[in-house]
């Protein structure tokens, strides 16, 4: 899951100026020995989406031996990756924290990760191919997923109904919808432009471009590739035609003018929904779920924005029942169905896409089953897209280029060229072998 509450990347320490944060609450040397002596076992599990505290609890009512402990962190980018890197470097990290699978390979990188392949390949099998391999570095285990991010299209279907516009279905519609809407009343706008790199890596992803890969040991690094170059230019047509409000997507300011109906739509993940229908109360029952608009007519095409583990970090003295919890914090029925509910997840564990939860009308999106379109989403989503090692940079850099396209300062294509020159040397700079295309 990536969201408001995720809007983050990895972290690696040898090139960020790290401030040491006060410990609190880490897993202790005597937790293992309680284990041993068929003590209670303490662990403690730091992450910041909705929802988690009520899994946790839900746990330890039903393992007397094993009790969790969650503590709510700032967000990965608001300061919660430095801050579980900075106890991993001080000896004193919880077991287990909430880490998105972009951000996965730069904890990998910094020696942030205890590998648990031991205890973790026994419930291989209840996931998702390829979030195991967001988890895993060659037969290295690191943690065990929850989610992934499919995408579609969030609109106000009644907004569309008053302007007498049909749902877009390509992005070439989608742009004509959005000049008609806000010619006929300038205070309306379709959506926003994306406003950092992984709003933009998903429309990438669904163009069918990738931003990294690996081969022979060496990092390929293609930001600027054709598809990302593709989808900057057709952003910057409709920067430049004056037809996107210039408000990040679902901020503060962004919710009070969708609930108002001067947003109209919103092209983003699966975790959206809990989001939009907690905070849009004027507009309840307005909203309506369709899949992303499609570069060719009759394409299926989707992207991924998110997805996170249950990673276990270094040094966690009870690595056994850390994945004993992640694996059921994951698979459980009653913990996937608060998940889904409070937080918004589209579960990485295959036996939880069939439960009802996932199965059901909303009343929020007019009744309708939204996760019938992200079930769709997912199974024509590309599931060989890779994240590079430095993504923090990464994020930083596209987000500034980005701030200086939307503000006129820039282009969207000044962002790629921008982020890929500078991905380079920070890669390079960490003695990584890469090539950049």
């Amino acid at each position: 899951m990536r969201s408001a509450w995720v809007r983050g990347a990895g972290a690696l320490l040898a090139t960020a100026a790290l401030v040491m944060t006060s410990a609190c609450s880490a897993d202790s040397e005597s937790d293992k020995t309680a284990a041993k002596s068929g003590g209670k076992v303490n662990l403690t599990f730091w992450g910041w989406a909705p929802g988690y505290d009520k899994s946790v609890a839900a746990f330890n009512a039903a393992h007397p031996n094993i009790k969790v402990t969650f503590q709510k962190t700032a967000s990965g980018s608001a300061g919660g990756y430095s801050k579980m890197l900075n106890a991993v470097k001080a000896g004193n990290a919880p077991c287990l924290a909430q880490v998105g699978y972009e951000s996965l390979p730069s904890f990998a990188a910094a020696g942030a990760l205890e590998n648990v392949a031991k205890y973790a390949n026994a419930v291989k099998g209840k996931y998702v191919g390829w979030t195991w391999k967001a988890v895993s570095v060659q037969d290295q285990v690191y943690g065990i997923p929850l989610d992934t991010g499919p995408e579609a299209m969030f609109y106000r279907a009644d907004v569309l109904k008053k302007f007498k516009q049909p749902v877009p279905t390509t992005w070439k519609q989608f742009a004509e919808v959005g000049k008609a809407i806000h010619k006929a009343d300038p205070s309306v706008y379709l959506t926003t432009p994306p406003s950092d790199g992984y709003d933009f890596a998903g429309l990438t992803w669904q163009a069918g471009g990738r931003w990294f890969g690996t081969e022979g040991g060496t990092w390929q690094v293609s930001i600027e590739n054709p598809q990302s170059r593709k989808v900057a230019a057709y952003w910057q047509d409709l920067h430049d035609a004056k037809v996107l409000k210039n408000t990040p997507a679902l901020d503060t300011a962004w919710i009070a003018d969708a609930d108002k109906g001067h947003i109209v739509s919103y092209v983003g993940a699966v975790w959206a929904n809990t989001l939009l229908s907690q905070n849009l109360k004027a507009s309840a029952g307005k909203w309506a779920v369709a899949p992303m608009p499609q570069w060719e007519e009759g394409g299926k095409a989707a992207g991924n924005n998110g997805g996170s583990s249950t990673a276990v970090l270094k040094g966690c003295k009870n690595p056994e029942e850390a994945v004993e919890f992640a694996d059921w914090f994951s698979s459980n029925t009653r913990s996937t169905e608060n998940l889904i509910k409070n937080t918004g997840i589209y579960p990485a564990a295959t036996d939880a896409l069939s439960l009802p939860a996932v199965n059901q009308p909303s009343e929020f999106f007019g009744g309708q089953n939204i996760y019938d379109v992200f079930k769709e989403a997912a199974a024509n989503t590309d599931t060989n897209w890779q994240w590079g090692p430095t993504m923090t940079q990464v994020e930083a850099d596209f987000t500034d280029g980005m701030k200086k396209a939307n503000s006129g300062g820039g282009s969207f294509a000044d962002a790629l060229t921008g982020t890929q020159s500078k991905t380079l040397s920070a890669m390079k700079a960490q003695g990584l072998t890469v090539s950049g295309s």
